[in-house]
This record gives structure tokens, C-alpha cells and sequence, in this order.
């Protein structure tokens, strides 16, 4: 299984566990003065954190403003074409800066179409018009094997499930350009968010307008063979009659003669029609109702979203990263290899999954903080009455008319 680089622990479950952690060499847990310190010292850092969280909220909630279909009230002045063309590409790349954040991996349009490639479970495959987007772009975090119940003849329609793999998170952000496979009237000037959870992957052309259900090709053969096997027997079978019958007009014998053989293959036809219809009705009625439970949010409230799950998933790394140095590291200090390992090591374990920690971006953020020292490449924390008093100092920052960016 590949590691993932998110760590899906709560802030909150991640504090308690280190308090009571019994160490990595089996030492006791925290005494409780040091457990009370380490809380305060959570706090703080959460709390700076948010802050400068809240800070990008009101800078993304700009970025999208001119392209929100749900905004309310809508910009005062609207832009200019230069200045929507400037700041589509600004906000497409705002938001992928946020995916990456957030721990979430950009599928290309080549992985997307190599995802989407064959049938699915159902045995039906999905059209995609690229032509009518704009600008798209698919994000996705975790990977897993999901189940779908699926119902065939040759088992007497009994429930069957069928493994299916997934993806745990998958976001689309895309804006779209006028064509028929979007109606006479598509919204071209917005730019849309969606965010799905456990979304089989081989299903994520779903998560796109447009899309169309494509007849399988054993179909489209039995389909068209139909067609060319009535024309070739009606021209066959003309031909077998006397030139002065056909001049004189079709007879009632020719007629009955013709409709019985042509009645049997235009029914055949029709069956093969049938069954791709209904089963693409079935196949649309499922992933609507599955869809249904699998929206996680929309528009703007993507952003706020994953906006949450960054600011999360930073804090987590912080905590972690100053934890085990103020605990394990001691004067001599410890190498980013040392540490990424003794995470990876108890997270994995205790989460029961391969976990890789970000332990580069970890340290970065307590040097930025004043949190940390180095020597030859090892790295020790201050003291965490030390760390207190510097994240008390930092908050005057935030008092001034304009806040400069948090250290952490």
C-alpha cells in the first residue's frame, strides 16, 4: 500500500495521545506539569495557525469572488476581459498551491484518462468532451478498495460485491466553454468546485458535465450488423422477384414475403438497443443516488474546506515535529532522518496504515517560528517555556493594520 502523506488523526485525539505516549524506548508518559505545558503549548500553536488560515480565507473569498456562481451579493464592479483572463489564472493557481497544501496529488490529463480507461464494474464506459472546458483540473488524496453491489442473471441476481478501487478525496475545479454536449445555454463565465469522497476511480468522468454514456463496441457491432444484414436481405430478397413485379409496384406477396425475415432482425435490433438503454439508466440511476452521499461540498465551500484540512494537516506537522524533539532528540539533537523515522514508525502503528511524514516542511515551520536550532544538521527545539514566550511574542503581529504572515 503507498504511503499517504496525511496523517488522519483529529488535533484534539493527536494532543491526548501524545501526553499518555509511553515513549519510543518504553518510557513513562508525560508527567502531568509537562502535560499541561505541552497543551498550553498546542494551543498556542493552533491558535496562531488559524489566524493566518483566516488570513488566506478572505484572500481566497476575493481570488473567487468575480467566478462564483452562488455569490451573494455579487462584485460591485465587474472585471474587465483582461482582468477576468489575469485572475483565472491567478485563482487556478491559488487553488492548486491549496491542494498541495492539503496533501492532495494533481491527476494530469493523461492519469485522468488512463484512470477512466475500459468499463466499469457495470460494464459501461463514459464519454468525456474535453473540448468543452476552458481550464480543468482533478485532484485527488487516498487510495483504497471500495464495494458496489451489483445484481447479474448468470447468479440469479443475488447481491454481489464487487471491489472496486477508490479514491478517498477527489476535487474537480474547471470552468467551461460554450458546447452542445452542455445545452443551449452553459454557464461560460463561472468556475466550479466540487469535492467527492470514496469515489471509485474509475468513475470520476462522472464528476464532469457532459459526459455521455458510450455504447459498449459489442453492441455497436451487433447493432450495426442488424442494420447492414436488413438492408443487404431487402436488396437480396428484390432482386429475387421479376423485374415486371417490382415495376408494377410491391405486391401484397412481396410485402409478406419480406416481413417476417425483416420483422426478426429489426426485433433482434431493437433488443440490443433496449438493453444498452436500460442498463445506461440503471448505471446513471446508481451513481446519482451514490453521488448523493458522496458530495462533500461545493464552490465555495471547497474552499473553506480544504482551506480547514490544510490548516489541519499543519498543525499536525508541528506538533508532531516539536514533540518528539523536545521528548526524544535531548542535547544532542536528532538528524531529519531520525525523526521522520520515529514518526513514521508510531503513526504507522498507531494508525495501522503507512504513514509519510512531511518531516522537511515540519522543520521549516519551527525554524520559521524561532522554534528550533540547528547544529551540523541536527535539530533541537527550545525549551517549551521558551516556545511560549516566542509564540506570545508573535502576537502582536496580528495587530497591525496589515498582518504579516505568521512564522509558523
Amino acid at each position: 500500500m503507498a504511503r499517504e502523506h496525511y496523517i488522519p488523526l483529529r488535533i484534539t485525539d493527536l494532543v491526548s495521545y501524545l501526553c499518555s505516549h509511553s515513549g519510543i524506548n518504553g518510557e513513562p508518559p508525560l508527567a502531568e506539569e509537562h502535560q499541561t505545558a505541552f497543551r498550553r503549548f498546542a494551543a498556542a500553536v493552533i491558535a496562531h495557525l488559524h489566524t493566518l488560515y483566516q488570513t488566506e480565507i478572505r484572500q481566497l473569498k476575493e481570488a473567487y469572488a468575480a467566478f462564483d456562481p452562488d455569490a451573494d451579493p455579487p462584485p460591485l464592479v465587474p472585471l474587465t476581459a483582461a482582468q477576468r483572463a489575469s485572475a483565472l489564472d491567478q485563482l487556478f493557481q491559488t487553488f492548486d498551491r491549496l491542494m498541495i497544501r492539503a496533501n492532495y496529488v494533481r491527476l494530469s490529463r493523461h492519469a485522468i484518462e488512463e484512470v477512466m480507461r475500459g468499463a466499469s464494474a457495470w460494464g459501461l464506459e463514459m464519454d468525456v468532451p474535453w473540448e468543452a472546458f476552458e481550464r480543468v483540473e482533478m485532484y485527488y488524496r487516498g487510495e483504497g478498495i471500495g464495494y458496489r453491489v451489483r445484481r447479474t442473471w448468470w447468479k440469479l441476481w443475488r447481491r454481489e460485491l464487487v471491489a472496486v478501487p477508490t479514491f478517498g478525496r477527489v476535487a474537480v475545479i474547471f470552468k467551461q466553454r460554450a458546447h452542445p454536449r452542455l445545452g443551449t445555454d452553459p454557464d461560460t463565465q463561472s468556475v466550479f468546485l466540487k469535492l467527492f469522497k470514496d469515489m471509485p476511480q474509475m468513475d470520476v468522468e462522472m464528476l464532469l458535465p457532459g459526459g455521455r454514456v458510450r455504447m459498449p463496441k459489442i453492441d455497436r457491432l451487433k447493432l450495426g450488423g442488424t442494420v447492414a444484414s436488413s438492408v443487404a436481405y431487402v436488396a437480396w430478397k428484390l432482386s429475387t422477384f421479376p423485374l415486371v413485379s417490382l415495376l408494377g409496384g410491391l405486391t401484397t406477396g412481396v410485402l409478406m414475403a419480406l416481413y417476417t425475415p425483416l420483422a426478426l432482425i429489426a426485433g433482434y435490433g431493437y433488443k440490443t438497443w433496449y438493453t444498452f438503454q436500460s442498463a445506461r439508466q440503471t448505471y446513471a440511476l446508481q451513481l446519482t443516488q451514490s453521488l448523493y452521499y458522496q458530495n462533500l461540498d461545493n464552490n465555495s465551500g471547497v474552499m473553506y474546506r480544504l482551506l480547514d484540512e490544510a490548516e489541519e494537516q499543519e498543525t499536525r506537522e508541528v506538533l508532531l515535529a516539536y514533540y518528539y524533539l523536545w521528548r526524544f532528540a535531548g542535547s544532542r539533537g536528532w538528524t531529519a532522518e531520525e525523526l521522520d523515522f520515529a514518526i513514521e514508525r508510531d503513526l504507522s502503528a498507531l494508525l495501522r496504515t503507512p504513514i509519510n511524514f512531511e518531516v522537511l516542511d515540519a522543520l521549516h515551520k519551527l525554524a520559521r517560528g524561532g522554534l528550533l536550532d540547528c547544529d551540523h544538521e541536527r535539530y533541537r527545539v527550545v525549551p517549551i517555556a521558551v516556545a511560549e514566550d516566542r509564540l506570545a511574542a508573535l502576537w502582536q503581529q496580528y495587530a497591525r493594520p496589515e498582518p504579516s504572515p505568521s512564522p509558523l
